[in-house]
């Protein structure tokens, strides 16, 4: 996949997730301020309940809406070695079994998940562990993250 059309997907995804969750926040706000749904005693927190989801939902929108703002404003550039891999490099490890991953260095969205199979591309932010260790580096570099204890140690096989 391509970073021009994996972009587009990533915008897509959050354009996606936005109206989920609005949608889902509405429900929960028409919940939490519905006449039926005032507390008659103590022990009646439905409203209650309804309005700390709708509080929750909404700042995950916002959450998701500046993401999206930000990828909005993101200007793809080709790789330059000279400085290494950057936010916008698409990146391809390889463990020391051979399985390969593909990471897209983005400014937000970290753990978003594009496409399937193969052409699988996991987001991940520079304020990742790996996304701190991958900053700067060059194809050929190895990378190394101690996941339960265990080394694990891959390298930077190709840069887009």
């Amino acid at each position: 996949m391509h970073k021009p059309a994996l972009l587009q997907r990533i915008l897509a995804t959050l354009e996606h997730d936005v109206e989920v969750l609005r949608r889902a926040a509405q429900t929960a706000y028409e919940t939490a301020t519905a006449e039926e749904n005032i507390a008659e005693n103590k022990y009646d927190t439905l409203g209650l309940e309804a309005s700390y989801l709708a509080t929750g939902q909404a700042r995950r929108t916002a959450e998701i809406r500046q993401a999206l703002l930000t990828y909005q404003q993101l200007v793809l550039r080709d790789y330059d070695p000279a400085r290494g891999i950057q936010v916008g490099c698409l990146v391809t490890l390889e463990d020391e079994d051979g399985q390969q991953r593909r990471l897209f260095i983005g400014p937000e969205g970290a753990g978003l998940k594009i496409g399937e199979g193969d052409a699988l591309v996991t987001v991940i932010t520079p304020r990742a562990p790996l996304g701190q260790q991958l900053m700067g580096k060059k194809v050929d570099d190895e990378v190394s993250l101690v996941v339960n204890g265990v080394a694990q140690v891959q390298y930077i096989i190709d840069v887009a």
